[in-house]
């Protein structure tokens, strides 16, 4: 082990020994609940919060609200009930329509700052914000903190409002909050409405003897495993981060239709019995992402762990049992 890696080791284990009281807004999307096992496991009280409950979430608490909606004085008494410190918000989804997305990414920071502020204590907020707030970039480009979107989807626009407001009510001392900007997520129970999962529910569907034909674009996007991002959220619970974007993913791009290879790998299915057919690039990010983690490194102890091999052997795992689709980043 590099000394590096072992310092980075030792800064989250050293965090991670000081528990509290932590509310995870989402918390039974695929972030959420990855978020909330590692907090367990790190020794932290967990308040989950979603609209519906669902299984498998581990968590001192569920309260079933949803936030967007809720009153700031609702929001605040129920932080003070449960003595939160900190708060998670892995909540959001892609939309149908700007309306949709403008409410899920925009109005819930909203509410949930001013939730903040009329609570007692004033909690740390870490925004799990995406890659696609700074919109497309160029083949080769390394996206850092500092990268200013030229353009950007009705999705990216929305993510980018909301973690903007959550970091100006910080600059003006209504909350503590930090911004972490992932990129596309793998690993345990990630959800349908992503391309690996969209794949992953029709090879589980594939009948003997049929043939899948999939349309996979020629694009390089750089994948994190959702339970890495969940170490992430942890480490900024307690890092001096505050007011500050920082990025989080392998620092790779990785193509997609290898990743879709090593995907057919995990399953099992025959490789004969599915056929990868070009296609244009329809993302919202582009065909390119691959984030700078340098930052991450120095001010979060964190890095990536687990070999996207390994995470795509997860989520072919955990989708075995039929869940809805979750909440994405």
């Amino acid at each position: 082990m590099d000394t590096n890696t072992e310092n980075a080791e030792n800064a989250e284990n050293t965090r991670s020994g000081t528990a509290g009281t932590v509310a995870v807004l989402g918390a039974t999307g695929c972030v959420g609940r990855a978020v909330c096992d590692e907090l367990v496991r790190a020794g932290h009280e967990v308040v989950a919060i979603a609209r519906r409950p669902a299984p498998g979430v581990r968590a001192r608490t569920f309260v079933p609200l949803d936030v967007a909606a809720a009153s700031p004085e609702v929001l605040g008494a129920l932080l003070d009930l449960h003595d939160v410190g900190s708060v998670v918000n892995a909540s959001g989804g892609w939309g149908t329509t700007a309306e949709e997305m403008r409410y899920a990414h925009v109005q819930l920071l909203e509410r949930l700052v001013d939730g903040c502020a009329t609570a007692s204590r004033r909690p740390r907020v870490v925004q799990m914000g995406s890659i696609h707030e700074y919109g497309p970039v160029p083949e080769g480009v390394l996206i850092d903190e500092r990268h200013e979107p030229r353009t950007l989807t009705p999705y990216g626009l929305t993510k980018r409002t909301g973690s903007e407001h959550l970091l100006t009510q910080t600059r003006a001392g209504r909350v503590d909050g930090v911004v972490l900007r992932a990129v596309n997520v793998c690993g345990p129970h990630t959800t349908s409405a992503s391309f690996l999962g969209a794949v992953t529910s029709r090879l589980r569907a594939l009948v003997p003897g049929e043939v899948l034909t999939l349309d996979v674009a020629e694009a390089r996007r750089d994948f994190v495993d959702v339970r890495d991002l969940a170490r992430a959220a942890v480490c900024a619970l307690h890092a001096p981060v505050v007011g500050r974007v920082v990025n989080i993913g392998r620092g790779e791009a990785v193509s997609m239709r290898a990743l879709v290879a090593s995907l057919i790998d995990a399953s099992g299915v025959d490789p004969a019995s599915a056929r990868l057919n070009p296609a244009e690039v329809a993302s919202k990010g582009g065909g390119w992402t691959c984030a700078d983690i340098r930052l991450a490194a120095r001010t979060l102890g964190w890095q990536p762990r687990i070999p996207l091999p390994d995470s795509l052997r997860a989520m072919w795992d955990t989708s075995a049992a039929h869940t809805r689709p979750q909440e994405v980043l």
